[in-house]
Order: structure tokens, then C-alpha cells, then sequence
């Protein structure tokens, strides 16, 4: 079989790749020049094909392990690898905080040069994060207004409680004077749209609980996870630490993970979670649910478009360079 180069495989922008995996009880390994796994049967053993060129993450799960060479491919393609716990969470390994990502000299600086610009100024970092918080209402509202499967479980931003959370937390976040009040606000929206979900779905006392305790809590922290995937694959890309984050806090090294991640996850991750919960969906089915939505309404896009907006400040990206010169 014709090898490919690493050139070959990353023809496909990373906003623009459709594959996001999660395997378990398999071996990934390196085979013709293609990239499988391989699961045992009882008769006989059986190979599936991972398109690497066109996938963004690899989740390895329980019961997983992976060949020297496999890795290299998936360098090459510049797919990012997390080994994690059964369902998606936690991450167990990685060398990038939460991920092991391909090693490469030439991806782009001047995203980076523009986020330092102004991440030292407090007052510009918090101008950032109202800029994130922001964004993901828009992302919210516009899914949700244009989603007919959200649409015809009830999901809606014209209800009368949800309009006033929103009103509340716009003039919050216009008002904030520091992290710590955005992150106030944050929270206390998240906990109306889970009260609203819930409600919609008819699923009674609910409680968040980040350790597993019921199927809705289980879809909303291997969702995130996935989003938490998307985002650093994001910012590898665009080659900006997980360090530098504009909202979760500067003593937590990968927090930028988690401020992008938030722009989807209330939007798609949340309503999908109580909405396939409420179906007694299967972890499987769930996942499937939410990588088809997270490229039906372009997230990997939507992150990009984002963060490139927020790093060059208005400038172009030619002289953001001039100023570092």
C-alpha cells in the first residue's frame, strides 16, 4: 500500500475533521500502513480501520493498549491521545497536562504572540472572558433556535425563566469587575438550564454530581470530556498553552481546556445529556448523539473561529508578527 506522508494526512483542517473515537478492550496497532484496532471474537479476531486523517481525538479506554508505531501514525496525522477510564472520564495520562499530543516545530506563533499581549493585563484578561461568556450564549441560543431535534423535546430560549436567567446574566457579566464574579454568574445559569433540562425531560430531583450517580449526571461528564478532547485539539493547533486561561484561573495548568470547552458544552453537551437519559439511551448511543451534533453544528469551527478572535485582537495575524519583531 502507498505510504503517506506527514504533510499527506493533515491535509484535512482540524476544524473541518468529522471523527472523534472512544475505544475499549482493544489493541491499536499499526498495520499495511493503516491505522486499526483490533478486538478479540470468539472465532476469530477482527480489525477495523481509524481514519486518522480526518479525526481530531482518540480516547483509549479500559482494556486498551497501543503499538510504538501506531502512535507515530497518529503523530504524524496530528491526532491528539488520552487514556482514560471507562466512559470517557477521567484522564488518567497524558504529557500535555491531559493529552499526549503530536510533537511538531512549525505549527503557528502569532495566535499565541497575540494571547500574551494581553493576557499579563488583568484588565484585558477579564475583557477576554466576558468576550468567552458571551459567545457561548450566542452558541446556545442559536443551536438551540435552530435544532429542530432540540426543538421538538422542548428545548427553546423563549421560555419565561430561561429569558430572565439570561437577562441576569448578561448584566452580571457586563458588570463583573473580576474572575471570581464571572465565575459566580456562570454557575448560577448553569443551574437554571439544568433545572429547565430536567424539567423539559421530566426527570425528577435532579442533583449535579460529578461522581457517577444516575444517567444524566454519566452523559454530562463523558460529554464533557468529549468537549474537553475538541478544545485541546483546538488549541494545539492554534499552539496556545492550556495554561493561559482567561476565566477557570491561573493556578490550574490545563483551565484554558476548560473555558473552551464551556462555548459548547451548554449549547449541545447539556440538553443532549437529559434528553438521552430520559430515553434510557445507552453510553454508546449517547456518544454517538453528541459527536454527530458537535459536527452537525460545526463546534470544532465555532472554537476556532473564537479563539482566533480573541488572540488577534482586532489585529492581523501579519501584524501581530510586526510586533514581535
Amino acid at each position: 500500500m502507498e505510504q503517506f506522508s506527514p504533510s499527506d494526512m493533515k491535509t484535512i483542517l482540524h476544524s473541518k475533521r468529522a471523527n472523534m473515537y472512544y475505544l475499549e478492550y482493544c489493541r491499536v496497532m499499526q498495520k499495511d500502513g493503516r491505522l486499526l484496532y483490533l478486538t478479540e471474537a470468539k472465532k476469530e479476531n477482527q480489525y477495523y480501520n481509524i481514519p486518522i486523517a480526518n479525526t481530531t481525538v482518540l480516547l483509549l479506554g479500559t482494556g486498551t493498549s497501543i503499538t510504538q508505531a501506531a502512535m507515530r501514525m497518529l503523530s504524524q496525522a496530528g491526532v491528539l491521545v488520552g487514556f482514560c477510564g471507562g466512559g470517557g472520564t477521567p484522564l488518567h495520562m497524558a504529557s500535555e497536562i491531559e493529552w499526549l499530543t503530536p510533537q511538531s516545530e512549525y505549527r503557528p506563533t502569532e495566535y499565541l504572540h497575540g494571547w500574551l499581549q494581553f493576557w499579563f493585563d488583568d484588565d484585558k484578561r477579564l475583557a477576554a472572558a466576558k468576550c468567552f461568556q458571551n459567545a457561548r450564549i450566542d452558541f446556545l441560543d442559536k443551536i438551540w433556535t435552530k435544532d429542530k431535534d432540540l426543538k421538538s423535546e422542548g428545548f427553546t430560549t423563549q421560555d419565561s425563566m430561561l429569558s430572565k436567567a439570561f437577562e441576569t446574566f448578561h448584566q452580571r457579566t457586563e458588570n463583573a469587575k473580576k474572575q471570581s464574579d464571572l465565575l459566580l454568574t456562570e454557575a448560577q445559569l448553569t443551574k437554571a438550564l439544568y433545572k429547565f433540562a430536567a424539567n423539559t425531560m421530566k426527570i425528577e430531583d435532579f442533583t449535579r454530581q460529578h461522581q457517577s450517580t444516575d444517567k444524566a449526571n454519566d452523559f454530562l461528564n463523558h460529554g464533557n470530556y468529549l468537549a474537553y478532547g475538541l478544545a485541546a485539539s483546538c488549541l494545539w493547533v492554534l499552539g496556545i498553552p492550556h495554561g493561559f486561561a482567561v476565566m477557570h484561573g491561573k493556578t490550574r495548568r490545563g483551565a484554558l481546556v476548560f473555558d473552551l470547552a464551556d462555548l459548547i458544552k451548554d449549547a449541545i453537551v447539556l440538553p443532549w445529556a437529559f434528553v438521552c437519559a430520559a430515553e434510557n439511551a445507552t453510553e454508546q448511543e449517547f456518544r454517538q448523539q453528541i459527536l454527530q451534533k458537535f459536527t452537525d453544528h460545526k463546534a470544532m469551527d465555532f472554537m476556532f473561529d473564537t479563539v482566533k478572535t480573541i488572540a488577534l485582537q482586532g489585529y492581523s495575524s501579519a501584524q501581530i508578527e510586526e510586533q514581535n519583531l
